[in-house]
């Protein structure tokens, strides 16, 4: 049955993956969401519980630069950067995008962290996903919306810098051991004038954080 506004062609995946010069075990697949599925998206994600909670850095907290949610199964709440994040029930679009990694890739996620970026001055700084709860061996799924930003990935020995410029509907697959081996930001650019979202779907082990 086809469901509104998240039917996927497998063959269009396929021809949509594109060729990088980065060696990091990646694959990057260009308009992997339609225009129809992005603007279901976007709709959604302005009903999301969006929150920008305080980190500690040299012993003063400050606001992360970005907004984020964590959405999940019961029972996989996230921690990282000293940060408890609660899981907070799918909502519609995006537990349809999981179903489509799982079904056109193969890849399992339980949970989803959703980053919104307002501009260009808003970033991610260097950093690998390599949380204790994250599912060993398990690849991580990146969706990009809105403004085209540039990702950086970076070898962690040799210092090997590569650039990806990332747009609308992308769909970047960070295989494993990726994160054993690199890290990646999103830096900042003051000619980015718009609004990115960034979907990461991950896998975790279930009750990780639980207590009793």
């Amino acid at each position: 049955m086809k469901q509104q506004g998240f039917s996927f062609d497998l063959s269009q995946s396929a021809q949509a993956a594109a060729a990088t010069q980065c060696p990091a075990p990646i694959t990057l697949v260009r308009g992997f969401l339609n225009v129809e599925q992005q603007q279901a998206l976007m709709q959604e994600a302005q009903h999301y519980p969006f929150e920008r909670p305080q980190i500690r850095v040299y012993g003063q907290y400050h606001p992360i630069p970005r907004s984020q949610v964590w959405f999940a199964d019961k029972g996989c709440d996230y921690r990282y950067s000293n940060l408890f994040i609660e899981a907070v029930d799918w909502p519609k679009y995006a537990q349809r995008c999981r179903d489509m990694l799982a079904r056109e890739f193969g890849l399992q996620s339980n949970g989803v962290l959703v980053n919104r970026y307002r501009d260009g001055n808003d970033t991610m700084g260097w950093h690998s996903d390599d949380e204790v709860e994250i599912e060993p061996g398990s690849d991580i799924a990146s969706l990009t919306l809105g403004a085209s930003r540039d990702f950086l990935i970076r070898h962690k020995q040799t210092k090997a810098r590569y650039t990806i410029a990332l747009t609308s509907g992308d769909l970047l697959i960070m295989h494993w051991p990726m994160q054993q081996a690199w890290q990646h930001s999103l830096p900042k650019r003051k000619a980015v004038s718009d609004c990115r979202l960034n979907y990461t779907f991950r896998q975790l082990v279930p009750n990780f954080h639980a207590t009793g």
